[in-house]
């Protein structure tokens, strides 16, 4: 397992400004993942396999911080496959015809140590509407290969009908089979790369 670096900095100075570069989100060892209420009694949670992001850090400001992720969602996994052609098709993603969706950053706001609200834009299927993720910073670490890595957990709340996923059906006991609530849920492993090939 690869240790974890100190943060050390002078005084004045930003701990985070030896974290600057650009990192390319690690898949393999990332997670997007989301929880939803099902039929008003458990959750249901699922992920997508198949995405890809650029984090450009200024460790010195990292207000001036950048995040671009993308994700597939025909990729999207929740362990049952006729829920998940559902999900797939056009009463939600409708990934034939929308086959991406997107996150990029506008803002990034620090709220505490090692806290942080990433502030921006997610677009799913044709809309595209503010979205703000509540970040913490795990820590770095040089993995086995001597790869420079940066983990990030986050969390962020969402209403799936504002982006048009708006499918539901009622309960005979009251109520309806889907949350119209979704917790996005994040764990970050991200992988410095040389300036050219970001």
């Amino acid at each position: 397992m690869p240790e974890t670096s100190q943060q050390t900095s002078a005084p004045g100075t930003s701990p985070y400004e030896q974290l600057t570069g650009s990192y390319t989100i690690d898949p393999v060892h990332s997670t997007l993942g989301f929880s939803v209420r099902h039929a008003m009694i458990s959750n249901v949670r699922g992920k997508f396999d198949s995405f890809e992001g650029l984090l450009k850090i200024d460790g010195a400001r990292p207000a001036l911080s950048e995040a671009h992720v993308s994700v597939q969602t025909e990729s999207l996994d929740t362990g049952i496959e006729d829920r998940d052609a559902h999900l797939k098709g056009p009463d939600f993603f409708d990934s034939a015809n929308f086959p991406v969706m997107a996150f990029r950053s506008t803002r990034i706001v620090q709220a505490g140590d090692d806290r942080f609200r990433l502030l921006g834009s997610l677009r799913i299927k044709d809309i595209e509407l503010p979205l703000t993720l509540d970040i913490e910073y795990g820590g770095a670490a040089l993995d086995a290969s001597g790869q420079h890595r940066i983990g990030f957990e986050g969390r962020a709340t969402l209403r799936r009908s504002d982006w048009g996923l708006s499918w539901n059906a009622a309960l005979e006991t009251g109520g309806v089979l889907v949350s119209d609530k979704v917790t996005l849920i994040l764990d970050i492993s991200a992988v410095q790369v040389d300036r050219t090939d970001a």
